[in-house]
C-alpha cells in the first residue's frame, strides 16, 4: 500500500515540541511530568522527524477557504467567488469593514511565525541527530525551503515584517526587531530557498509524496520573484514614504525591469529542471481537455505537481468538497462562483462572450462569440444536456470542469438552483448557493456525504501550469511577446482545447492575454486574490456589485425569472490601504519600533 508524507505527528511528543516553540499556553497542561528537553528529542532520531513533522505541519491550508481556525478565505475575497455566511473571518475582507485588530489579520501572522519559530528550533538542533550525513541535509534542506515558505506567505500579505532568523531567547529584547527591508526579505528568502534547492532531489518516491523537493523549491522562487517584479512591489511610489523609525525606506523606491527578467529566468530553470525529470502539463487519458483540467486536481500527485499537501479521507480534510457540493445532495452548498468569473470563461472558439458592462452592470454582449444569453438548448452538446440555458452551452471546456450552474449533469441528477429546486434556498436555510453558480473545480463527484464516504484529498500549492503563466507574464515584460511567449500561452491553451492566440499581438495586448489565462487557469486556486493586488487593479475587480442568477424564485428550469442578473452584493475596496494587511495592533502595541502599513 502506499504510504504518503501527511504531516502527522507522534502522540504526547507531537505536544512537547509545541511547549518550545509555541506560545500557545494550553500545550503545558497536556505535558507530563517527565516531559522531554530539546536535548533528549534532538538525540532521538525518530523524535527529530517529528520535530521536522511540526514545521510541515505549520504549512496553510489553503482549501479551507471559510475556517475560524486561521486559514484565510482569499479565495471568497477575490472576484470570483460568494458565500452564503455572515461569519466575520470572510465578510471582513470582502467588505473592507475589518481594522488591525481582527482575528483573521493576527491569526495568519502568527501562524506563519509560529512556523518560522518551529524551523528555527529545528535548524538549530538537528546537528544533535544521531544519523546518516545525507538524510541530515535534506531535512535540513527542506526546512530552509519551508522557512522561506513562511515568509513569502507573510511578506505578500504585509509587505515588509520582521526578519527572525534564530530561535529567540527569553533574555534577549524582542524589540529590537523592526520591520525588514523587502530587498533584505527577498534576499533571505532567495538564499533559502536555494539552499534547499542545492541538495534537494527533484522528485522522491511515492512513499514520500508530500516532502519538499527541488521542484517546489524552483517553483517558490518563480512566484516570488514574478510578485517582487510586480506593480505592487516594485518601485510603487504609493510605499515611497513607508519607513521605520529610523527612516529607512521599507519598499524599494525605484522600479526596475530587471526583475522581471530574474523572474522570467526563475521560472524557465523551473519549467527545463522539471520537465527534464518527468514533469509534464497532466492530460487524462484520450486527452479530453475538459476530464485533463477535471483529473488534474483530483488525481494526486500526477505529473503536474510539484508541491501538494495530503489530506485523509475524513470529514474535515473533506472541507471543500463538503462545502462546495449542492445542499441538496448533502453538501453546504456554499461556494459560490460569480457571474463575473462565469462571464470570462471564453466561448468553445476562442472568443470573449462578454466585452464588459454597461454603467447598470448589464452585459455588453459579443456579437460574433456565438454566445447567447437568452433561450435554452435544443440539443445535447459533448459537454451539457438540452434544457439548460443557451448562456452555458458551446462554452471552453474549463467551464464545465470548474463550474456546477443551473440544469448542470452532476452525481447522478440535475442540479436545481432555483428556489424551490432541490438544491435552491427555499429549503436549506444559510446553506445555500448565493449566485446559481457552484465551484465544481477539485470537487469529487464520487463521495457521499450522507453515507460518509470520502475520498483521500491533495491540495495543490505549486503546479507546472503556474510556472508556464509565470514564465510567459515575465518574458513579457520583458521582451514582449517573442515566441517563447506564446509557446507557453499556447501549450495551456491547447491542454484547455482553445486556440492559439493570434500572432502579432503588442506587448499591452499579451498582457491582458496573460491576465485573462490566469484567471481562468487558476481559478480558484487562491491565485487571484493576489494576483489583482501585485497587478494594481483591485480598485477595478475587487470594488462594487457582483452578480449572479436571481435565485430567491423560480419553479422550474426553464423559469425565466431565475436567470436575470442580480447583485449578490457590493464590496469596498480602498487603494492604497487595501492592499496590503495591518500589522495586527497587538504586535505593534507589544513593539512600539514597528510601524503600520499606510491608511491603517
Amino acid at each position: 500500500m502506499k504510504k504518503y508524507f501527511r504531516y502527522m505527528g507522534m502522540g504526547i511528543l507531537m505536544l512537547t515540541l509545541a511547549t518550545f516553540s509555541s506560545c500557545t499556553k494550553h500545550f503545558l497542561d497536556e505535558v507530563p511530568a517527565e516531559s522531554f528537553t530539546l536535548d533528549s528529542i534532538f538525540t532521538n532520531r525518530d523524535y527529530a522527524e517529528a520535530a521536522l513533522t511540526t514545521v510541515y505541519n505549520m504549512l496553510p491550508q489553503d482549501q479551507l477557504y471559510l475556517s475560524p481556525f486561521g486559514a484565510m478565505a482569499f479565495t471568497g475575497s477575490a472576484d470570483e467567488m460568494e458565500m452564503p455566511w455572515p461569519e466575520k473571518y470572510n465578510v471582513t475582507m470582502i467588505a473592507g469593514a475589518w481594522n488591525p485588530s481582527d482575528g483573521p489579520v493576527a491569526d495568519y501572522w502568527n501562524n506563519n511565525y509560529n512556523g518560522i519559530r518551529k524551523a528555527n528550533v529545528f535548524l538549530e538542533n538537528i546537528a544533535k541527530t544521531p544519523m546518516t550525513a545525507a538524510e541530515k541535509s535534506r531535512w535540513i534542506a527542506e526546512t530552509h525551503f519551508l522557512r522561506a515558505f513562511f515568509y513569502f506567505n507573510l511578506v505578500r500579505l504585509y509587505g515588509p515584517v520582521p526578519l527572525i532568523d534564530h530561535v529567540i531567547s527569553t533574555s534577549e529584547d524582542f524589540t529590537q526587531y523592526k520591520r525588514a527591508t523587502l530587498e533584505d526579505l527577498v534576499t533571505f528568502m532567495v538564499h533559502d530557498i536555494d539552499t534547499a534547492a542545492s541538495i534537494l532531489p527533484m522528485n522522491y518516491t511515492a512513499d514520500k509524496d508530500g516532502r519538499v523537493t527541488r521542484a517546489a523549491c524552483l517553483a517558490l522562487k518563480s512566484r516570488l520573484l514574478l510578485y517582487m517584479a510586480s506593480p505592487l512591489f516594485n518601485g510603487n511610489p504609493d510605499y515611497a514614504n513607508v519607513r521605520d523609525k529610523d527612516g529607512i525606506a521599507l519598499f524599494p523606491l525605484v522600479y526596475s525591469s530587471d526583475k522581471w527578467q530574474k523572474a522570467a529566468e526563475a521560472a524557465k530553470a523551473c519549467i527545463d529542471q522539471s520537465e527534464a525529470s518527468g514533469y509534464r502539463l497532466y492530460e487524462a487519458a484520450g486527452g479530453d481537455p475538459e476530464k485533463s483540467y477535471q483529473e488534474l486536481f483530483l488525481t494526486p500527485w500526477n505529473s503536474e505537481v510539484l508541491f501538494a499537501r495530503n489530506e485523509s479521507n475524513t470529514w474535515d480534510a473533506n472541507d471543500l468538497n463538503r462545502t462546495a457540493f449542492p445542499n441538496g445532495m448533502g453538501g453546504w452548498g456554499g461556494y459560490s462562483a460569480t457571474q463575473e468569473l462565469v462571464d470570462a470563461y471564453q466561448m468553445a472558439n476562442g472568443d470573449d462572450p462578454i466585452n464588459g458592462y454597461g454603467s447598470d452592470g448589464a452585459p455588453i454582449i459579443n456579437a460574433g462569440s456565438g454566445y447567447q444569453e437568452t433561450g435554452f438548448a435544443t440539443e445535447d452538446g459533448k459537454y451539457w444536456q438540452k434544457g439548460i440555458r443557451n448562456a452555458y452551452t458551446n462554452r471552453e471546456p474549463r467551464f464545465y470542469a470548474s463550474i456546477n450552474y443551473n440544469g448542470a449533469w452532476f452525481n447522478g441528477r440535475r442540479i436545481e438552483f432555483w428556489l424551490n429546486g432541490l438544491d435552491g434556498m427555499a429549503a436549506h436555510g444559510r446553506d445555500h448557493c448565493v449566485t446559481g453558480y457552484l465551484m465544481k473545480k477539485f470537487v469529487d463527484s464520487t463521495i457521499n456525504i450522507p453515507q460518509g464516504k470520502w475520498v483521500t484529498t491533495t491540495w495543490i500549492y505549486f503546479r507546472l501550469g503556474e510556472i508556464y503563466l509565470n514564465y510567459a507574464e515575465a518574458l513579457n515584460e520583458v521582451q514582449g511577446a517573442v515566441t517563447d511567449v506564446y509557446k507557453y500561452m499556447n501549450a495551456i491553451r491547447t491542454r484547455a482545447g482553445l486556440p492559439h492566440l493570434p500572432a502579432g499581438l503588442s506587448k499591452e495586448n499579451m498582457r491582458e492575454k496573460i491576465h485573462h489565462e490566469r484567471r481562468i487557469e487558476m481559478a480558484f486556486e487562491m491565485q487571484r486574490y493576489f494576483d489583482c493586488h501585485r497587478w494594481k487593479i483591485s480598485p477595478t475587480v475587487d470594488r462594487g456589485p457582483k452578480h449572479g442568477m436571481n435565485i430567491s424564485v423560480g419553479n422550474s428550469i426553464s423559469d425565466e425569472a431565475f436567470y436575470k442578473r442580480v447583485v449578490t452584493s457590493n464590496r469596498v475596496f480602498v487603494a492604497p490601504k487595501h492592499y496590503l494587511w495591518p500589522v495586527p495592533q497587538g504586535e505593534i502595541d507589544k513593539n512600539k519600533n514597528l510601524v503600520q502599513n499606510i491608511g491603517w
